[in-house]
């Protein structure tokens, strides 16, 4: 039996501009993948962390110096002449600016249009994974009403909220079928999507009501065999054997929560950020940050590895475009 190829570790930085776009790089001639575009970055040295190689991969390809870097997945791929492991970082803030030092081809890019090609295929589920944005709203008719809970997601949807997921467990079918099909309709009206929760209704509802994936109760994750024929699927974990699960089932991303005491469960346990951090770290999948949370929060999931925050409560202080909070 052949023994398993050593893994590569690899820093990959996803350069993002004041605009929302970031930047690729064409791999030059005498490189494996010749001419395929790829996110900059490069091989960890023995001994040396991974924010100390991003920074000497960026400075020595493009010039810069990184000042702010969130941490966010990491990708595991199989290329022939090597396996590699991506540490992927979001690279918010730096001096200088971004010139090729290595004989490499540059472009500025966004998720929903890239027009660069052909990629590095480790980079497609990234690039998935970038159209999603830093803010997930939960509906919440169960206390405010349904009148005031579309007003307040069509409010938010106005102010850039991007993500819905409609979470009505209790509401009965009647009401429920009147309050999605406003909600829906809010939301792709604004050109954001919307997840319906599995504890609220099924693949029928999602088809019938034109939604746009899932969001699965961590009960109904750990009971998934596959992930359903749906766009968009996502879970809600509470820990890293349903984070692990979630990570197996291919969802496009992953809810962790608590985080901190909520205003319904003020005395249960919670996460804290440093466990969330250590949860998350690894982790293939972009995660959202969860309970407790309002949007000046935002900064700290991403320090701890979050992809961005979901809100119920607080969902009217969403604010800005779909890239901020």
């Amino acid at each position: 039996m052949r023994p398993a190829p050593s893994i590569v570790e690899v820093v990959a930085a996803i350069i993002i501009g004041s605009d929302g776009s970031f930047l690729l790089a064409r791999r030059p001639e005498g490189k494996p993948y010749a001419g395929y575009w790829e996110f900059p970055g490069g091989k960890v040295n023995p001994e040396e962390s991974l924010l100390r190689a991003l920074k000497r991969e960026l400075l020595e390809e493009l010039g810069i110096h990184v000042k702010h870097a969130y941490p966010w997945i990491t990708r595991t791929f199989t290329y022939p002449h090597a396996r590699v492991r991506l540490h992927f970082y979001r690279v918010v803030e730096w001096h200088g600016e971004p010139h090729p030092h290595e004989d490499q081809e540059l472009s500025w890019q966004f998720a929903d249009n890239v027009s660069v090609e052909p990629l590095l295929p480790a980079n497609a589920p990234v690039l998935r994974a970038l159209a999603l944005p830093p803010v997930y709203g939960i509906t919440n008719a169960a206390e405010w009403g349904p009148q005031i809970a579309a007003a307040r997601i069509g409010h938010a949807l106005q102010k850039g909220l991007r993500l819905v997921q409609l979470r009505e467990k209790g509401m009965r079918s009647k009401a429920l079928d009147a309050f999605a099909r406003e909600v829906t309709a809010l939301a792709h009206h604004y050109g954001a999507r919307i997840l319906v929760n599995s504890g609220t209704g099924n693949e029928s509802l999602c088809q019938e009501l034109d939604m746009d994936g899932i969001h699965f109760t961590s009960a109904d994750l750990m009971n998934l065999s596959k992930r359903p024929d749906v766009e968009w699927c996502a879970a809600s974990c509470h820990n890293a054997e349903e984070l692990f699960r979630a990570e197996q089932l291919e969802m496009d991303f992953a809810v962790l929560a608590p985080v901190l005491p909520t205003l319904s469960h003020p005395d249960s346990p919670v996460l804290g950020w440093r466990k969330l951090a250590r949860i998350i770290h690894g982790s293939a999948i972009p995660v959202y940050a969860l309970g407790g949370l309002q949007s000046e929060d935002l900064a700290i999931a991403w320090e701890h590895g979050a992809h961005g925050i979901a809100l119920m409560r607080r969902i009217e202080q969403v604010r800005g475009t779909g890239q901020k909070a």
